[in-house]
């Protein structure tokens, strides 16, 4: 008797609540389960987004300083593809220190291209959407750098070419290669050859961004005094669990 009364309670008590009402209700329930209770794909995607902001952040700051890239792990060296000009023409008068010259000029290309990079990153990120938001928080500690870098990168490379052709062109390091390769061309018994330094300096700077963009994120995943937001503090406690 007692069962029957409460079954028909309850029929009564649902045949009040309109189909928007029912609706909601279950809505809201799926959005308990769908974000477990903790935080939404949306905040997720936007703590990701801000970290990797301060990671582009610093690395512009730290890489566009005098020496950011030549006298750092990041330093950008003679492509393997020229090293037969440089070892040729360090006997021939002129050039007896090409592969210094060459290398300090490439690096301080970079390191004024690094000042107009921050702007391209930022647009960058901006675009990524909240769909992979949970598993790369909950992936590798590099997991939205390499999601970034893969997702990016050719952007990145177009935006940011022209920037370092310009960079180099400031340091007169295009200039100088060339005369470098035609001397080199117009020696006895050599196989012609034209190695480009724009694409090797291109790709050496964005690596150089992405690895301290990497290494920003690492940071603030394992150390909890770096989340210094609460959105920050509250999308990455949810990997700590």
């Amino acid at each position: 008797m007692i069962k029957r009364t409460l079954l028909l309670l309850t029929a009564l008590m649902l045949t009040q609540l309109s189909n928007a009402q029912l609706n909601g209700i279950l809505k809201k329930a799926k959005d308990v389960v769908t974000k477990g209770g903790d935080i939404s794909q949306e905040e997720a995607g936007n703590g990701l987004k801000e970290a990797l902001n301060a990671g582009i952040g610093e690395a512009v700051d730290f890489l566009s300083a005098k020496d950011g890239y030549f006298k750092s792990p990041y330093k950008i060296l003679v492509p393997d593809e020229a090293q037969k000009v440089v070892s040729k023409l360090k006997n021939v008068p002129g050039f007896g220190n090409i592969e210094a010259d060459l290398t300090e000029r490439m690096n301080r290309a970079a390191e004024d291209a690094a000042t107009k990079a921050k702007p391209i990153f930022v647009a960058a990120i901006k675009g990524m959407t909240f769909q992979d938001a949970m598993n790369i928080l909950m992936g590798n500690q590099d997991a939205a750098t390499r999601y970034l870098q893969k997702s990016t990168f050719d952007k990145l490379y177009a935006e940011f070419k022209p920037v370092i052709q310009n960079s180099l062109d400031k340091v007169n390091a295009r200039e100088y290669w060339k005369s470098a390769v035609t001397a080199y061309n117009r020696l006895p018994f050599v196989e012609k050859t034209n190695p480009e330094l724009d694409d090797h300096v291109t790709r050496k700077a964005l690596d150089g961004m992405f690895g301290l963009v990497e290494k920003k994120e690492k940071d603030i995943r394992s150390d909890v005094s770096l989340r210094n937001t609460d959105l920050l503090r509250k999308v990455f406690a949810k990997q700590d669990k």
